[in-house]
């Protein structure tokens, strides 16, 4: 398709593999490469970081992230549950920007939380080819383990379970669209990325409580507000730590705009006009005199 569309021949190829170190090491270590771009997990990213400092590469990495969902006491209900169940469950929560963490004002919770249960237990679990799923399978074993096992340590710590909250019987790995809330800030969902459909809800009181608790994570790649008040938008975009950020809006990818993150969620940029940056280089020239004609 790149070539119909006017690339040249072999500029861009595509590797497939079961094992990435056997095919990036060989290129990671061949002079010619000038730039590596990754996005993946943080620990991998990391990894890749050290060996590219062989080469003084320059690097993009767009890794993990524990996005916050802050719903605010004048934000409408309405659209921050659409906001929520977008940013939660597109992919089954299996995307680095999927919203991990929803604190909610402590006058909305109750509200806020009765609704979006009521449109999770709506969702109908299965394979893709079943009419009216929206639930698909997690990628493999290990994330249903890992999903199950972020839930009951959350519920063992104090967390209600609303909906959902177990595995799936027979083939497959799926694992039930879950709601808990009353969620503590010592649960390990409020510190590892979930990548599965479970909405952790927290409250909290003051701006200042809902800004710290959104900004309680080494991640930064993405964060959600609702609110009416544009004053309170403009806060909230000075003060939270990431590099992406939702206003009353669920889903902030864009292919025009500079996609990347804070912290340990990775360096530059992908997408727009940044993305592009990152591929070129700078060059200053200067002249001592004017050329003669």
């Amino acid at each position: 398709m790149l070539e119909e569309a006017g690339v040249p021949a072999g500029v861009v190829n595509v590797l497939t593999t079961a094992s990435s170190g056997e095919v990036s090491e060989p290129i990671l270590a061949d002079p010619r490469l000038r730039k590596l771009s990754f996005t993946g997990s943080t620990s991998v990213g990391s990894s890749l970081l050290e060996k590219a400092a062989g080469g003084v590469l320059r690097t993009s990495m767009e890794l993990g992230g524990n996005a916050p969902f802050v719903v605010f006491d004048d934000a409408s209900l309405d659209d921050a549950v659409d906001g929520a169940i977008a940013a939660k469950f597109r992919n089954i929560g299996q995307a680095c920007t999927a919203a991990n963490r929803f604190i909610v004002h402590s006058s909305v919770v109750e509200d806020f939380a009765a609704r979006v249960t009521a449109r999770v237990r709506e969702m109908k679990v299965g394979r893709g080819t079943e009419d009216g799923v929206s639930i698909g399978p997690l990628i493999d074993a290990n994330a249903v383990d890992k999903a199950a096992a972020l839930v009951a340590d959350a519920v063992k710590r104090g967390a209600t379970l609303l909906t959902g909250g177990s595995r799936v019987d027979g083939p497959g790995t799926f694992f039930e669209p879950t709601v808990l809330t009353e969620v503590p800030a010592d649960a390990d969902l409020m510190r590892e990325e979930i990548f599965g459909p479970v909405l952790a809800i927290t409250t909290f009181d003051t701006e200042d409580e809902g800004v710290a608790l959104a900004n309680r994570t080494e991640y930064g790649l993405v964060s959600y507000v609702y609110t009416d008040s544009l004053a309170r938008g403009q806060r909230m975009i000075e003060t939270l730590e990431t590099g992406m950020m939702g206003l009353n809006v669920g889903v902030v990818s864009n292919a025009s705009a500079p996609f990347g993150g804070w912290k340990m969620s990775g360096l530059g940029r992908e997408g727009g006009a940044e993305g592009v940056h990152e591929y070129l280089e700078t060059k200053y020239t200067m002249t001592a005199d004017p050329f003669s004609a």
